[in-house]
């Protein structure tokens, strides 16, 4: 299924906005979940490079090490769903729900999209 094209290009916008979102709940999720500030720091550092890190090796449009498809969707699957989950367990379950929901709606069109732009080459 072949987006059209102001569709595709609202569809790339949301997900370079939920990339930088997830990495913003990580991080607020990590400075919320302990009480000692250096854990707090550590967390709140540690949660969202690790997900920057594994975006940018693997799910990355130019990343650093090509994987098949499934594997680009686990990790967008893993960030997405931790963001998901920090912010169910910071109380915050409807934004949770819903961030989890659109990041999957438009993982889903994104992989369309793109299926389709393949099969047309």
């Amino acid at each position: 299924m072949r987006l059209p094209t102001p569709l595709h290009v609202l569809n790339e916008g949301l997900a370079f906005l939920l990339e930088p979102a997830a990495l913003a709940v990580l991080a607020w999720w990590g400075w919320a979940s302990a009480d000692p500030v250096a854990l707090r720091l550590l967390l709140a550092v540690a949660a969202p490079a690790a997900a920057a890190v594994l975006w940018g090796l693997f799910a990355a449009p130019r990343a650093r090490v090509p994987v098949p498809l499934p594997a680009v969707l686990a990790v967008k699957a893993l960030v997405f769903g931790a963001a998901t989950l920090a912010l169910v367990a910071s109380d915050r379950p409807a934004w949770g729900i819903a961030f989890g929901a659109v990041a999957v709606v438009n993982t889903a069109l994104a992989t369309a999209d793109r299926r389709a732009a393949m099969h047309r080459t």
